[in-house]
């Protein structure tokens, strides 16, 4: 099993930036993917960004240019550096891990909230 944390939301102008962190704990030597998804009042939960163990990247056509994934691994942490952020940003911002035995697991999200 595999725990995942989020933290780093919140209320942030039109334009402006925040950073997400989720903190992995359990079978994290079993972790290979790990992303992040949103979802928006009425949406469905959509693909932000996700980045393999080794570091490759893939960005919803949305967010390229200015959200950066990353990820430590020692640390056990998942990062998403937002910039230049839009109202259509706004959503519950959700950290998901895969393991090598195809597990997927989610965390209990957090708001981010883009004001114009």
């Amino acid at each position: 099993q595999v725990q995942l944390v989020e933290s780093g939301g919140g209320l942030v102008q039109v334009g402006g930036s925040l950073r997400l962190s989720c903190a992995a704990s359990g079978t994290v030597l079993r972790i290979t993917t790990m992303g992040w998804y949103r979802q928006a009042p009425d949406k469905k939960r959509e693909l932000v960004a996700t980045i393999t163990r080794t570091g490759t990247t893939n960005y919803a056509d949305s967010v390229k240019g200015r959200f950066t994934i990353s990820r430590d691994n020692a640390k056990n942490t998942l990062y998403l550096e937002m910039n230049t952020l839009k109202p259509e940003d706004t959503a519950v911002y959700y950290c998901t891990a895969y393991t090598d035995i195809w597990s997927q697991f989610w965390g209990q999200g957090t708001q981010v909230t883009v004001s114009s």
